[in-house]
């Protein structure tokens, strides 16, 4: 009975240890991904004088999908929603900013030891749309989308073939864009850093 027990713990290692050596390995498999965070964004300037216009960290969260082209390079798209706030120091000028920002990218998924870890790191480009709403005002203020740039690296740690919990931190560097108003103009700066967790589901 003891050596049907050890023969049998030691077929479910086995097993195990089979389906998760090569969890890292996406290869000609379909993702889809969902994550919530945070963004500490830039400061911007409005007003004729250009007075700083400070801004707040703030809530990040999105999806998108991930294809592994081989074992190591995959390609991703990704669209999140950040919201913040930012206001002048004398807090005669503020309100929020809505930000989309759609991602095309590829990383490098590096093979390591840990069966179950895949650590990545990536570029790409990002296509941003913004709005801002002023507080206590009902004038809608109009901000140019523009076109970054985005760098990152994360990590991947797989429960089963099909499904990975996910952590990245994504730094995105773009032009300034005008913000226009009737009362006010000014320069929006896209650039800021997004940390956040997921998860990841494999279709394959």
């Amino acid at each position: 009975m003891r050596k049907k027990l050890a023969l049998f713990c030691l077929a479910a290692a086995v097993t195990l240890s089979a389906s998760t050596a090569m969890a890292e390995n996406i290869k000609g498999k379909l993702g889809v991904t969902g994550r919530i965070g945070f963004i500490v964004p830039a400061d911007s300037d409005v007003g004729a004088n250009k007075s700083k216009f400070e801004s707040d960290a703030g809530f990040v969260g999105g999806g998108g999908f991930i294809y592994g082209i081989d074992r190591n390079i995959a390609a991703d798209l990704e669209i999140t929603h950040s919201s913040f706030s930012s206001e002048t120091p004398t807090g005669d000028f503020r309100g929020d900013f809505d930000v989309i920002n759609i991602s095309l990218g590829a990383q490098y998924r590096f093979a390591v030891s840990h069966a179950n870890l895949t650590p990545y790191a990536g570029a790409g480009l990002d296509i941003i749309i913004s709005d801002f709403d002023r507080k206590n005002s009902l004038e809608r203020y109009d901000v140019d989308t523009t076109v970054g740039l985005h760098v990152k690296g994360g990590i991947d740690y797989f429960l089963t073939r099909q499904v990975a919990l996910n952590a990245e931190g994504k730094f995105v560097v773009a032009p300034e864009t005008d913000i226009k108003g009737t009362d006010r103009n000014g320069n929006f700066d896209p650039t800021g850093f997004t940390g956040t967790v997921g998860v990841r589901f494999f279709f394959n």
